[in-house]
Protein backbone atom coordinates (compact mmCIF):
# COMPACT_ATOMS: atom_id res chain seq x y z
CA UNK A 1 0.00 0.00 0.00
CA UNK A 2 1.06 3.84 -0.66
CA UNK A 3 2.44 5.60 2.26
CA UNK A 4 -0.17 8.47 1.00
CA UNK A 5 -2.72 5.79 1.41
CA UNK A 6 -1.47 4.53 4.40
CA UNK A 7 -1.70 8.38 6.08
CA UNK A 8 -4.96 8.59 4.45
CA UNK A 9 -6.30 5.68 6.40
CA UNK A 10 -5.58 7.51 9.65
CA UNK A 11 -6.59 10.59 8.66
CA UNK A 12 -10.10 9.61 6.91
CA UNK A 13 -10.87 6.78 8.56
CA UNK A 14 -13.42 7.03 11.44
CA UNK A 15 -16.85 5.02 12.87
CA UNK A 16 -20.24 6.25 13.25
CA UNK A 17 -19.83 6.98 16.85
CA UNK A 18 -16.64 9.72 16.37
CA UNK A 19 -19.50 11.71 15.54
CA UNK A 20 -22.45 11.79 17.92
CA UNK A 21 -26.11 13.44 17.01
CA UNK A 22 -25.56 15.91 19.16
CA UNK A 23 -22.43 17.21 17.85
CA UNK A 24 -23.79 17.12 13.58
CA UNK A 25 -27.11 18.84 14.93
CA UNK A 26 -24.82 21.66 16.59
CA UNK A 27 -23.35 21.86 13.21
CA UNK A 28 -26.24 21.90 11.08
CA UNK A 29 -27.65 24.62 13.52
CA UNK A 30 -24.45 26.52 13.03
CA UNK A 31 -24.51 26.89 8.92
CA UNK A 32 -27.87 25.20 8.43
CA UNK A 33 -27.58 26.85 4.76
CA UNK A 34 -25.13 24.92 3.44
CA UNK A 35 -25.34 21.85 5.90
CA UNK A 36 -29.04 20.73 4.44
CA UNK A 37 -29.21 16.86 3.21
CA UNK A 38 -30.88 15.08 0.76
CA UNK A 39 -31.34 11.09 1.36
CA UNK A 40 -32.07 9.44 -1.80
CA UNK A 41 -33.18 5.57 -1.88
CA UNK A 42 -32.85 4.52 -5.49
CA UNK A 43 -35.98 1.63 -5.58
CA UNK A 44 -36.43 -1.06 -8.24
CA UNK A 45 -39.01 -4.11 -6.45
CA UNK A 46 -38.07 -3.47 -3.06
CA UNK A 47 -41.31 -3.44 -0.92
CA UNK A 48 -40.24 -5.56 1.60
CA UNK A 49 -37.77 -3.23 2.81
CA UNK A 50 -37.86 0.17 1.64
CA UNK A 51 -40.61 1.00 4.32
CA UNK A 52 -38.53 0.28 7.30
CA UNK A 53 -35.50 1.68 6.06
CA UNK A 54 -37.72 4.99 4.95
CA UNK A 55 -39.16 4.98 8.48
CA UNK A 56 -36.15 4.59 10.53
CA UNK A 57 -34.63 7.67 8.86
CA UNK A 58 -37.80 9.88 9.49
CA UNK A 59 -38.03 8.98 12.91
CA UNK A 60 -34.23 9.12 13.86
CA UNK A 61 -33.15 11.76 11.93
CA UNK A 62 -36.03 13.93 10.92
CA UNK A 63 -37.90 13.90 14.09
CA UNK A 64 -36.00 12.80 16.84
CA UNK A 65 -33.39 15.33 15.67
CA UNK A 66 -33.49 17.46 12.46
CA UNK A 67 -30.50 15.93 10.19
CA UNK A 68 -31.91 14.89 7.06
CA UNK A 69 -34.31 18.03 5.34
CA UNK A 70 -35.65 15.95 2.76
CA UNK A 71 -36.22 11.60 2.02
CA UNK A 72 -36.80 10.98 -1.74
CA UNK A 73 -37.38 7.89 -2.88
CA UNK A 74 -37.10 6.95 -7.22
CA UNK A 75 -38.81 4.07 -8.61
CA UNK A 76 -37.07 2.66 -11.31
CA UNK A 77 -40.08 1.26 -12.15
CA UNK A 78 -41.24 -1.03 -9.80
CA UNK A 79 -44.41 -3.58 -10.75
CA UNK A 80 -44.49 -4.13 -7.19
CA UNK A 81 -46.32 -1.83 -4.02
CA UNK A 82 -42.29 -0.34 -3.57
CA UNK A 83 -43.85 3.07 -4.27
CA UNK A 84 -47.07 2.82 -1.94
CA UNK A 85 -44.96 1.59 1.18
CA UNK A 86 -42.23 4.17 0.84
CA UNK A 87 -45.01 6.79 0.58
CA UNK A 88 -46.80 5.22 3.78
CA UNK A 89 -43.40 4.88 5.84
CA UNK A 90 -43.03 9.16 5.24
CA UNK A 91 -40.69 9.28 2.03
CA UNK A 92 -41.60 11.58 -1.12
CA UNK A 93 -41.80 9.43 -3.95
CA UNK A 94 -40.87 10.25 -7.33
CA UNK A 95 -41.06 8.12 -10.53
CA UNK A 96 -37.84 8.08 -12.65
CA UNK A 97 -39.61 8.33 -16.03
CA UNK A 98 -41.45 11.80 -14.57
CA UNK A 99 -37.44 13.35 -14.27
CA UNK A 100 -36.34 15.11 -17.37
CA UNK A 101 -38.38 13.69 -19.17
CA UNK A 102 -37.45 15.09 -22.44
CA UNK A 103 -34.22 12.40 -22.27
CA UNK A 104 -35.65 9.11 -22.45
CA UNK A 105 -34.23 6.73 -19.25
CA UNK A 106 -32.39 4.52 -19.40
CA UNK A 107 -32.17 1.27 -16.88
CA UNK A 108 -29.75 1.47 -14.05
CA UNK A 109 -29.32 2.30 -10.90
CA UNK A 110 -27.02 4.76 -11.99
CA UNK A 111 -29.50 6.40 -14.13
CA UNK A 112 -31.35 6.82 -11.35
CA UNK A 113 -28.83 8.38 -8.95
CA UNK A 114 -28.15 11.25 -11.36
CA UNK A 115 -32.04 11.86 -12.41
CA UNK A 116 -32.33 12.27 -8.32
CA UNK A 117 -30.03 15.47 -8.47
CA UNK A 118 -33.00 17.38 -10.32
CA UNK A 119 -35.47 16.58 -7.60
CA UNK A 120 -33.67 17.15 -4.17
CA UNK A 121 -31.88 20.41 -2.94
CA UNK A 122 -29.89 19.19 0.19
CA UNK A 123 -26.25 21.00 -0.68
CA UNK A 124 -25.38 17.37 0.98
CA UNK A 125 -26.61 14.37 -1.15
CA UNK A 126 -26.79 10.53 1.00
CA UNK A 127 -27.48 7.54 -1.43
CA UNK A 128 -29.01 4.82 0.31
CA UNK A 129 -29.60 1.14 -1.31
CA UNK A 130 -33.34 0.37 -0.42
CA UNK A 131 -32.79 -3.20 0.03
CA UNK A 132 -30.72 -3.53 3.16
CA UNK A 133 -31.93 -5.59 6.43
CA UNK A 134 -32.04 -4.57 9.84
CA UNK A 135 -31.22 -0.88 8.84
CA UNK A 136 -29.47 1.37 11.55
CA UNK A 137 -30.07 4.83 10.89
CA UNK A 138 -26.07 5.48 10.93
CA UNK A 139 -25.71 4.50 7.62
CA UNK A 140 -27.06 7.99 7.46
CA UNK A 141 -25.68 9.85 10.07
CA UNK A 142 -22.48 8.28 9.77
CA UNK A 143 -21.62 9.19 6.19
CA UNK A 144 -23.40 12.57 6.59
CA UNK A 145 -21.12 13.61 10.18
CA UNK A 146 -17.68 14.31 8.18
CA UNK A 147 -19.29 16.48 5.86
CA UNK A 148 -21.21 18.52 8.14
CA UNK A 149 -18.24 19.07 10.93
CA UNK A 150 -15.36 19.28 8.28
CA UNK A 151 -15.39 21.77 4.75
CA UNK A 152 -12.14 19.60 3.07
CA UNK A 153 -14.45 16.44 2.71
CA UNK A 154 -16.30 16.34 -0.16
CA UNK A 155 -16.97 12.90 -0.21
CA UNK A 156 -17.51 9.76 2.13
CA UNK A 157 -18.21 6.47 1.88
CA UNK A 158 -19.82 3.76 4.42
CA UNK A 159 -17.85 0.92 5.38
CA UNK A 160 -19.06 -2.55 6.35
CA UNK A 161 -19.00 -6.03 7.10
CA UNK A 162 -20.95 -7.81 4.41
CA UNK A 163 -22.15 -11.57 5.64
CA UNK A 164 -23.00 -13.80 3.61
CA UNK A 165 -26.03 -16.00 4.77
CA UNK A 166 -24.76 -16.80 8.18
CA UNK A 167 -21.24 -16.89 7.23
CA UNK A 168 -18.38 -13.71 8.12
CA UNK A 169 -17.20 -11.46 5.89
CA UNK A 170 -17.76 -13.30 2.55
CA UNK A 171 -20.00 -10.59 0.96
CA UNK A 172 -19.13 -7.99 -1.66
CA UNK A 173 -17.90 -10.93 -4.09
CA UNK A 174 -17.62 -8.35 -7.22
CA UNK A 175 -15.59 -6.16 -4.46
CA UNK A 176 -12.68 -8.80 -4.18
CA UNK A 177 -12.89 -10.45 -7.32
CA UNK A 178 -13.32 -7.41 -9.97
CA UNK A 179 -13.39 -3.85 -8.39
CA UNK A 180 -10.33 -4.33 -5.87
CA UNK A 181 -8.05 -5.64 -8.21
CA UNK A 182 -8.70 -2.88 -10.87
CA UNK A 183 -8.01 0.31 -8.09
CA UNK A 184 -5.50 -1.87 -6.90
CA UNK A 185 -3.39 -1.96 -10.13
CA UNK A 186 -4.45 0.90 -11.45
CA UNK A 187 -5.59 3.80 -8.78
CA UNK A 188 -3.77 2.71 -6.14
CA UNK A 189 -4.60 5.96 -3.88
CA UNK A 190 -8.13 4.16 -3.62
CA UNK A 191 -6.83 1.16 -2.11
CA UNK A 192 -7.69 2.21 0.72
CA UNK A 193 -11.50 1.69 0.50
CA UNK A 194 -13.31 -1.10 2.30
CA UNK A 195 -16.58 -1.12 0.12
CA UNK A 196 -15.62 0.99 -3.04
CA UNK A 197 -18.86 -0.41 -4.75
CA UNK A 198 -21.00 0.47 -1.50
CA UNK A 199 -24.04 1.89 -2.51
CA UNK A 200 -24.05 4.20 0.81
CA UNK A 201 -22.35 7.20 0.63
CA UNK A 202 -23.03 10.94 1.35
CA UNK A 203 -21.66 13.88 -1.21
CA UNK A 204 -21.31 17.35 -1.55
CA UNK A 205 -23.57 18.49 -4.50
CA UNK A 206 -20.93 20.75 -5.38
CA UNK A 207 -18.67 17.62 -6.33
CA UNK A 208 -21.75 15.24 -7.39
CA UNK A 209 -22.88 18.02 -10.56
CA UNK A 210 -19.40 17.97 -11.86
CA UNK A 211 -19.40 14.25 -12.31
CA UNK A 212 -20.66 11.99 -15.18
CA UNK A 213 -22.48 9.26 -14.19
CA UNK A 214 -22.79 5.68 -15.49
CA UNK A 215 -26.34 4.33 -15.71
CA UNK A 216 -25.46 1.03 -14.70
CA UNK A 217 -23.44 -1.16 -11.94
CA UNK A 218 -20.48 0.80 -12.87
CA UNK A 219 -21.99 3.60 -11.10
CA UNK A 220 -20.23 3.63 -7.69
CA UNK A 221 -16.26 3.12 -9.02
CA UNK A 222 -16.84 5.45 -11.69
CA UNK A 223 -17.97 8.07 -9.16
CA UNK A 224 -15.18 7.43 -7.03
CA UNK A 225 -12.62 7.16 -9.51
CA UNK A 226 -14.14 10.92 -10.65
CA UNK A 227 -13.90 12.20 -7.65
CA UNK A 228 -10.49 11.49 -7.30
CA UNK A 229 -9.51 13.24 -10.01
CA UNK A 230 -11.36 15.91 -9.43
CA UNK A 231 -11.12 16.77 -5.81
CA UNK A 232 -7.89 14.62 -4.85
CA UNK A 233 -7.55 11.55 -2.39
CA UNK A 234 -7.52 13.69 0.98
CA UNK A 235 -11.12 14.96 0.09
CA UNK A 236 -12.42 11.43 0.36
CA UNK A 237 -13.23 9.18 3.34
CA UNK A 238 -15.18 6.42 4.81
CA UNK A 239 -17.09 5.77 7.84
CA UNK A 240 -17.56 2.46 9.54
CA UNK A 241 -21.27 1.96 10.10
CA UNK A 242 -21.19 -1.85 11.52
CA UNK A 243 -22.42 -4.65 9.41
CA UNK A 244 -24.64 -4.26 5.94
CA UNK A 245 -27.27 -7.37 5.50
CA UNK A 246 -29.27 -7.00 2.03
CA UNK A 247 -30.51 -8.99 -0.60
CA UNK A 248 -28.02 -11.07 -2.54
CA UNK A 249 -27.66 -11.62 -6.60
CA UNK A 250 -26.90 -14.88 -8.13
CA UNK A 251 -23.85 -15.66 -9.93
CA UNK A 252 -25.25 -14.50 -13.06
CA UNK A 253 -26.31 -10.96 -11.82
CA UNK A 254 -23.03 -10.71 -10.40
CA UNK A 255 -21.05 -11.25 -13.77
CA UNK A 256 -23.22 -8.57 -15.25
CA UNK A 257 -22.22 -6.35 -12.40
CA UNK A 258 -18.54 -7.43 -12.89
CA UNK A 259 -18.49 -6.72 -16.40
CA UNK A 260 -20.22 -3.25 -16.06
CA UNK A 261 -17.53 -2.62 -13.89
CA UNK A 262 -14.58 -3.38 -15.26
CA UNK A 263 -16.62 -1.77 -18.58
CA UNK A 264 -16.22 1.39 -16.47
CA UNK A 265 -12.67 1.51 -15.75
CA UNK A 266 -11.69 0.42 -18.85
CA UNK A 267 -13.33 3.94 -20.16
CA UNK A 268 -11.58 5.55 -16.93
CA UNK A 269 -8.48 4.47 -18.22
CA UNK A 270 -8.30 4.83 -21.82
CA UNK A 271 -11.73 6.81 -22.81
CA UNK A 272 -11.96 4.53 -25.83
CA UNK A 273 -14.78 1.90 -26.71
CA UNK A 274 -14.80 -1.68 -26.28
CA UNK A 275 -14.27 -4.43 -29.17
CA UNK A 276 -17.62 -5.87 -28.04
CA UNK A 277 -19.94 -4.20 -25.15
CA UNK A 278 -21.46 -8.05 -24.42
CA UNK A 279 -21.35 -10.34 -22.49
CA UNK A 280 -22.56 -13.72 -22.84
CA UNK A 281 -23.21 -16.23 -20.04
CA UNK A 282 -24.59 -19.69 -20.16
CA UNK A 283 -27.63 -21.32 -18.60
CA UNK A 284 -28.26 -25.14 -18.32
CA UNK A 285 -31.32 -25.89 -20.56
CA UNK A 286 -33.34 -29.37 -21.61
CA UNK A 287 -31.11 -29.82 -24.19
CA UNK A 288 -27.70 -28.74 -22.58
CA UNK A 289 -26.11 -25.10 -21.89
CA UNK A 290 -28.17 -22.25 -23.51
CA UNK A 291 -25.97 -18.74 -24.10
CA UNK A 292 -27.86 -15.55 -23.66
CA UNK A 293 -25.72 -12.37 -24.29
CA UNK A 294 -26.57 -9.29 -22.26
CA UNK A 295 -25.52 -5.85 -23.33
CA UNK A 296 -22.89 -3.93 -21.51
CA UNK A 297 -23.77 -1.00 -19.83
CA UNK A 298 -21.81 1.61 -22.29
CA UNK A 299 -23.69 4.65 -21.71
CA UNK A 300 -22.65 7.87 -19.41
CA UNK A 301 -25.16 10.45 -18.21
CA UNK A 302 -23.25 13.96 -18.50
CA UNK A 303 -22.02 16.22 -15.66
CA UNK A 304 -25.65 17.40 -13.92
CA UNK A 305 -24.21 21.18 -14.13
CA UNK A 306 -24.32 21.14 -17.97
CA UNK A 307 -28.29 20.10 -18.03
CA UNK A 308 -30.34 23.19 -19.13
CA UNK A 309 -32.98 22.38 -16.40
CA UNK A 310 -30.61 21.82 -13.33
CA UNK A 311 -28.90 24.90 -14.39
CA UNK A 312 -32.36 27.07 -14.36
CA UNK A 313 -33.48 25.36 -10.96
CA UNK A 314 -30.43 26.21 -9.19
CA UNK A 315 -30.01 29.87 -10.85
CA UNK A 316 -33.92 30.65 -9.90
Amino acid sequence: MLEEVERWLTRRSWSSADRPLNRLTDARAADPHRTSVSVVLPALNEEATVGAIVATIRRELMEKVRLVDELVVIDSGSTDATAAVARAAGARVVHRDAILPRIPALPGKGEVLWRSLLVTSGEIVCFVDADLKDFSADFVSGTVGPLLTDPAVQFVKAMYDRPLGHTAGQGGRVTELVARPLLNLHWPQLAGFVQPLGGEYAVRRSLLERLPFPVGYGVELGLLVDALHTVGLDALGQVDVGVRRHRHQDGQALGRMAAAIYRTAQLRLSRGHLVRPALTQFERGEEGFVPRTHAVDTEERPPMREIEEYAERWAA
